[in-house]
């Protein structure tokens, strides 16, 4: 299986099973001398683990990650720092229930990879979904933590903004908020409406979908390259690669759509610091795939979990047409934790187009 490595100069490439050992990554291209410790990257993980509410799934994994290469004390500061040297991290996964996929062994799950998986490679993992499974991202928060080593002074940070139906008020929007709610949601009051609306869809056995947003803000402008190397094409490549994201947007979006051309054109004005300063952010910080030192924003939809207790139809590997009902742990929602996977990955991006642009300017 090919196609496990993303990134031109920053390179992550990500490995496991959701039911295997352990998962983790190879990040390459990190300079040299950037402070890192397994607590950095274990801080992001927490965010992104299992079992921490009820509205996520249950399976119990520490998600504890472990260095195992690229790093080194300095002897001037007694800091472990980065040696430029590719970068493997493992995670191991101790709580795996492969049992409770022993009844769907030889039946398609609507909705997931088996069938797409069995019929490119002849092997499908029923055990969770093997690569398919959401349980991969975690190596992509543990290589994102290190791609905000490489872009100190750009925040980057995500929010869910919309679950089923149900959308927040973006006049309510605080960033404080989302730390201190399980569904990483900037507005306390639909934080609150998600929580019922979420117990019920839990509770009947079926799960929702969600949207994230994920905002970065101090990338300067001039990062990305025209044409084929543009920045929103890479950043929304990297999020459509996230497990179960089916759309993605930039700045406005689909909703350009409904815009004029006098609408939709970020108007300039002199700023004191001799750039343009822009009264509005309908591009989302791209324009003509280069950023332009506004805040970078991009949104992406997340499918409802494919695997759910409620009966579906379906076929067996042999073609016996059967019903299906997927029990073990799942998250009813599993665009809550995408949160901390679409802000890893923005992060990946960016790192990269750091170290393009400076390569290139010098």
């Amino acid at each position: 299986m090919s196609h496990n490595t993303f990134g031109h100069l920053f390179r992550v490439t990500t490995f496991g099973e959701s039911h295997g050992a352990g998962i983790g990554c190879v990040v390459d291209g990190c300079p040299p001398r950037l402070p890192l410790e397994a607590a950095d990257i274990q801080a992001e993980l927490d965010r992104r683990r299992p079992g921490t509410s009820r509205f996520t799934t249950q399976r119990r994994e520490p998600d504890e990650a472990r260095i195992l290469s690229g790093v080194m004390t300095d002897d001037a500061t007694g800091r472990q720092v980065t040696t430029g040297t590719p970068i493997a991290i493992v995670i191991e996964n101790v709580d795996q229930r492969s049992k409770d996929y022993g009844e769907i062994m030889g039946k398609y799950r609507p909705g997931h990879a088996d069938y797409a998986y069995d019929a490119k490679y002849g092997v499908r993992d029923y055990r969770g979904g093997g690569r398919s499974s959401a349980r991969e991202t975690a190596a992509r928060v543990a290589a994102g933590a290190i791609a905000r080593k490489i872009i100190p002074g750009v925040t980057i940070r995500g929010a869910l903004v919309q679950i089923g139906a149900l959308k927040i008020d973006r006049a309510k929007w605080d960033w404080d908020e989302v730390a201190r709610n399980p569904f990483f949601c900037p507005d306390a009051e639909a934080a609150g409406r998600f929580a019922d609306y979420l117990d019920a869809v839990r509770k009947a056995g079926s799960s929702i979908g969600a949207v994230v947003e994920v905002v970065a803000e101090g990338a300067p402008a001039g990062w990305g390259a025209p044409i084929y190397g543009k920045l929103d094409a890479e950043l929304a490549s990297a999020l459509m690669s996230i497990n179960a994201v089916k759309g993605v947007e930039i700045g406005d979006g689909f909703a350009s759509a409904e815009l004029t051309g006098e609408d939709n054109a970020d108007e300039m004005r002199a700023g004191s610091d001799g750039k343009p300063r822009f009264l509005s952010n309908h591009a989302g910080g791209v324009l003509g795939g280069i950023s332009t030192g506004q805040p970078i924003v991009a949104r992406f939809a997340v499918k409802p979990t494919s695997s759910i207790l409620k009966p579906r139809l379906t076929v067996t590997r042999t073609m016996a047409e059967t019903e299906i009902v997927t029990k073990g742990r799942h998250d009813p929602c599993v665009g809550i934790r995408a949160v901390p996977v679409g802000e890893a990955m923005a992060a990946c991006v960016l790192a990269d187009a750091f170290l393009r642009h400076r390569g290139q300017v010098g």
